[in-house]
């Protein structure tokens, strides 16, 4: 059995040409749906639809600019109503919802780096919303946040992990899915790939 491969797009991709994704050899699609206190991305439906249209199997992820539990909450009620509003239920979201838990600019170390804990807790408080609304949702982040910031053995063992670890091996033993690279090309344009492991 092939090993699924996969992009990740949001509207800093700008457009996206699925048929070439899918000419490409991907298999897969995980989509931003939004980022911080109801932010839609810009191009959610459109991606959605492409990637759908050319035949890709579709996840959707979140960028949490959540800085206690209730933001986190308020954050996963918000993509649930914009995942029911489009009519993606669970059957549709073939590679499940994804918290994305990181602080690539810098948001959170400049409002407040929340605790460990607080970190831990807003990542429980997002899956179980998820889980009650009746979607399967895991956590994105790289590989240090995951050893250092995240309490993973807190969290429940049935939340999957997709890993950000650009380079040859994906070090984190119980990762569902493998971001590798940030620069995978697909005719000249530049994306996150990734594998389901």
């Amino acid at each position: 059995m092939k090993m699924l491969k996969g992009i990740d797009v949001s509207e800093n991709n700008g457009y996206v040409d699925w048929n070439a994704v899918k000419a490409a050899g991907m298999d897969f699609a995980i989509i931003r749906l939004g980022f911080g206190n109801r932010h839609l991305d810009t191009n959610f439906y459109e991606n959605v639809n492409g990637a759908l249209a050319v035949g890709l199997k579709i996840g959707v992820y979140y960028y949490s600019y959540a800085l206690d539990e209730p933001a986190a909450r308020s954050e996963a009620r918000y993509m649930i109503s914009v995942l029911k509003d489009a009519g993606l239920t669970k059957d549709k979201i073939e590679m499940g919802l994804w918290f994305d838990m990181e602080d690539a600019d810098g948001y959170k170390s400049g409002n407040g780096m929340p605790t460990n804990q607080t970190i831990t807790n807003m990542c429980s408080d997002f899956i179980v919303t998820c889980n009650e609304a009746g979607y399967s949702c895991g956590i994105y982040a790289n590989l240090d946040w995951l050893e250092n910031k995240i309490y993973t053995d807190q969290l429940a063992d049935y939340v999957p992990y997709w890993v950000a670890q650009w380079g040859r091996s994906c070090d984190w033993p119980n990762a569902t899915m493998w971001q590798f690279t940030d620069s995978y090309d697909i005719n000249g344009k530049l994306f996150d790939g990734n594998y389901l492991l």
